[in-house]
This record gives C-alpha cells, sequence and structure tokens, in this order.
C-alpha cells in the first residue's frame, strides 16, 4: 500500500509533495471516482486516481510492482 501524496508523487502526476497536498485540499484528486481531501489516504494495488488541474485530468491506476524511488 502507499498513501495518497506519496503516489501522486510516485506516479509523477506532481512534481513536489506541496503541490500534491494543494490539490487535494482544493478537492482536485478522486480515488475511485470519489472526491478524496486526505493526503494520508490509502491506497491498494487496482485503485483508480484521477487528478484534474485546470482544463486537463489525468487517470492512473495504483500499480505498485514497480520499483519505487520517492524518498519518504
Amino acid at each position: 500500500m502507499i498513501r495518497l501524496g506519496q503516489f501522486l508523487k510516485f506516479a509523477n502526476l506532481v512534481e513536489t509533495g506541496g503541490r500534491a497536498r494543494e490539490l487535494i485540499a482544493a478537492g482536485d484528486v478522486d480515488v475511485n471516482g470519489e472526491t478524496e481531501t486526505r493526503r494520508g489516504r490509502q491506497l491498494h494495488p487496482g485503485d483508480i486516481v484521477t487528478v484534474r488541474s485546470g482544463d486537463q485530468q489525468v487517470t492512473e491506476t495504483v500499480d505498485l510492482s514497480g520499483e519505487i524511488d520517492v524518498p519518504w
């Protein structure tokens, strides 16, 4: 499992933890189709994360089979 803020960095959806915190707090992140405002939300393989920023939207499925090189 991985926390939402960490996953956003791991999946290269944001450049910094601060940006992840901003998007999550603004309600611009969905997990499995529901808005998530908790940065510490625990994600599991198969969860679907959607990030909205401006007029763009990116969706990623949680897959932790690769090597994680994000410094926790």
